[in-house]
Formats: C-alpha cells, structure tokens, sequence
C-alpha cells in the first residue's frame, strides 16, 4: 500500500517576505557624521581628529558611527567623496572661453568651500598616507582634469584651436593655478566670498586660455 503524501501547502499571493534584521540606514544620520568630520577636521587637523569627537559633535553613540565606517580614515574618505568635485556639469556654453570660465569658476568656488577645507586639512597627512592621497585624487583631481580635457576636445572639433597633444596633462595647467593660489594664501578659505573666488578665476582665465591655444576676447 502506497503512502499517503499531503501536498505542499499554496504559497498565498503578495505574501510578505521575512522581516529583515536590524534598522534602515538614516542618510540624514550619514550627512550629519560627515559634516562633523569636516568641523573637527577644520578644528584639529587629520592628526587630532578623532572618532569620538566627531561622534559627539553629530550628537551620536560612536557606536552608531562604527556601524557605518570602521576607522576616521574611511570617514575621511567618505567625507572627501560627498564633497568632491563629481557634482559638477560638463560645460557647454559653445565656445572655449566661456567653458573654461565655468570650470574655472567651479574650482575657485570649490576651493573656497567645504572642499578646499577638506583638501587643506589632508594635503600634509596625504603625503605619507596612500589611501589619503589616492581620494584626493579620484575626488578632487580626476574629475575636474576630465572636465578640462573634455572642453579641449569640443574646442577642438569646433576648429577653435587646433589639435593638442597630452591633452590629459591639460588639466593640472589649467586649474593648478587656481588650486595654488587658494592654497598657498594666507587667507584660509571660509574667509573668501564667492564674489572674490569667481574674480580671481576671471583672472586667471586668459592664462589658462592661451594654455590650449586659444585667444582671449577683447
């Protein structure tokens, strides 16, 4: 005689799924550990700070803090990853001079910022700290190089200027000169107005210009 077997039992449509363990992430709990990273990085400097400092100015458990990163480099990187210059929109206002102001323009803004606070306070500790100095470079470098290069290469095909070699070496010409100045000023970088960063890329401007091969108007 054959068993009896019961038949497995419908699964109901819609049903819900098993309640996941543990709570959702708070990004407005993520924004507010990153922007304390930065305030006590402008306070202290990369060597004085410290986890539970930056847990205390968020108003949080560092234990809330350790659930999200593991050490104060990887805030730090966190940190220089919100803040970098990825945000940024290609330019394109038709003509070589006008990209180069925006671009221009959005780096002088950016060194004057929460960026060039953050650039400031890790530019020494990067020297001796790999992992510091490659987010400096993927964060704040690379893409402003690439917007740089990309406004070259519409000039180019515009027939304003004509074909360059090393086009990816443009950009530390064109915008070093901008990052110098903001960084090497006496004058730290909360202490420039927007008005003064967006004047002092205007003049730069037929300097980096003629950098590429182009002629400043008038």
């Amino acid at each position: 005689m054959t068993p009896s077997t019961t038949p497995p039992r419908p699964v109901a449509s819609g049903a819900a799924s098993p309640p996941r363990r543990g709570r959702p992430r708070d990004a407005g709990r993520d924004r507010a550990l990153l922007d304390a990273t930065l305030a006590v990085l402008a306070e202290s400097g990369y060597g004085g700070l410290t986890t539970a400092a930056v847990a205390a100015r968020a108003r949080v458990s560092t234990a809330t803090l350790y659930r999200r990163w593991s050490s104060k480099e990887d805030l730090v990187i966190a940190a220089a990853a919100l803040h970098g210059e990825g945000s940024y929109e290609q330019p394109d206002t038709g003509g070589l001079e006008g990209d180069l102001r925006v671009v221009l323009r959005d780096k002088a803004a950016g060194m004057t910022g929460e960026p060039g606070r953050l650039i400031r306070a890790l530019i020494g500790e990067a020297a001796h700290n790999t992992a510091l100095a490659e987010v400096l470079v993927t964060a704040f470098l690379r893409p402003v190089y690439g917007r740089v290069a990309e406004v070259v290469r519409r000039a180019v095909e515009r027939g304003e200027i004509p074909p360059l070699d090393g086009v990816e070496l443009l950009g530390e010409v064109v915008v070093g000169p901008v990052m110098t100045h903001f960084l090497l000023t006496p004058r730290l970088p909360e202490d420039v107005d927007e008005a003064t960063a967006r004047q002092t890329a205007d003049r730069l401007l037929p300097f980096a210009l003629r950098a590429v091969g182009g002629t400043p108007s008038g």
